[in-house]
């Protein structure tokens, strides 16, 4: 079989690999599509969150199908639809992905309890996109959204874009804020109510603007950038919600803490989405939301270090996936 390849920090390549066999407890899936995240380029660059080693496959977003179960799994059979979480092992030790190899190849071998099914009528893209998917709904469901809610989403990337379509999935009225003219462009296709780019500068002003001067019920912070996550605080009103998912880790920037007694203002972090995949398959799976509409290229398997060029910072996409022949 074929298989992406990180053999070194800055080395990938399409090359042979040996088809795996599942053991006790395993399942070798058939990939079917695998969805470029900036943590795979983060992983490729030789940086990531717990240690790694190489060579590694990656890949921890994807679709596929069950191609063979080993002794001991019960629950899912050959030609079964299929999704995985990616931190899994005691204590969530371990990223598939990243220091287990991933989904980016022709076949790979994952855990039985790893693995969700989902309903047939989801193309294998959108099944691609239920683990960031799953990451967007876990902020929605933070913020406690329903369709009282005004909601502002700082951060127009998959994650941003995200968890805008699940809040106006929520019917709540939503206002995407991000710098770049083409992600605004693209949240607007997707339903939200309005858009704000902060750098034209007061954005508290913008923000009381758009609410009729009553300042945002939700902030969901998805950037990841110091300065959008003081922002939220600015743009949050009277008993707001702020929902931080963009992750930054230590960097500073000033901040109107006074804001939070002030206004008296909730906040959560969330890191990942364990434990709510189910209610969020259940979630697309409704036809709500299309998140396949974030997709804006795809390349084959054997393109697969084209793929990582396309989803590189500065490029213009926004998602890009592979896809993988049967």
């Amino acid at each position: 079989m074929r298989a992406l390849v990180f053999s070194a920090p800055g080395k990938a390549e399409v090359a042979e690999a040996q088809c795996p066999a599942p053991g006790p407890g395993e399942v070798l899936v058939r990939s079917r599509a695998v969805g470029i995240c900036h943590s795979d380029l983060e992983l490729l660059a030789g940086r990531y969150i717990i240690p790694i080693r190489y060579p590694i496959t990656p890949g921890h977003e994807w679709a596929g199908e069950v191609a063979e179960t080993g002794p001991g799994v019960d629950g899912l059979k050959q030609g079964d639809p299929v999704v995985g979480e990616c931190v899994v092992g005691p204590g969530g030790r371990d990223h598939f992905g990243f220091s287990i190899s991933g989904a980016a190849a022709q076949y790979f071998l994952a855990r039985a309890e790893w693995l969700h099914k989902i309903p047939a009528h989801l193309t294998w893209t959108q099944g691609a996109l239920v683990e960031p998917f799953s990451v967007a709904y876990a902020a929605v469901r933070a913020g406690v959204i329903d369709p009282s809610d005004r909601v502002a989403v700082l951060g127009g990337g998959p994650i941003g874009l995200l968890s805008a379509m699940a809040a106006v999935g929520r019917n709540a009225t939503v206002t995407l804020i991000e710098p770049r003219p083409d992600r605004r462009a693209k949240a607007a296709d997707l339903g939200v109510s309005s858009v704000l780019d902060p750098t034209a500068g007061d954005l508290p002003g913008q923000a009381r603007e758009a609410t009729g001067g009553d300042m945002f019920d939700v902030v969901i912070e998805s950037a990841g950038h110091p300065e959008a996550m003081a922002q939220a605080l600015t743009i949050a009103g009277s008993h707001g919600r702020i929902v931080y998912v963009g992750i930054d880790v230590g960097n500073t920037i000033p901040a109107e803490l006074g804001l939070i007694q002030a206004r008296s203002l909730r906040i959560q972090g969330i890191v990942g989405s364990a434990g709510i995949w189910p209610q969020a398959i259940r979630f697309l799976a409704a036809g709500v939301v299309d998140p396949a509409r974030i997709v804006t290229a795809s390349y084959p398997l054997g393109a697969a270090t084209d793929a990582l060029g396309a989803a590189a910072l500065g490029s213009g996409n926004i998602k890009v996936h592979i896809e993988v022949s049967p």
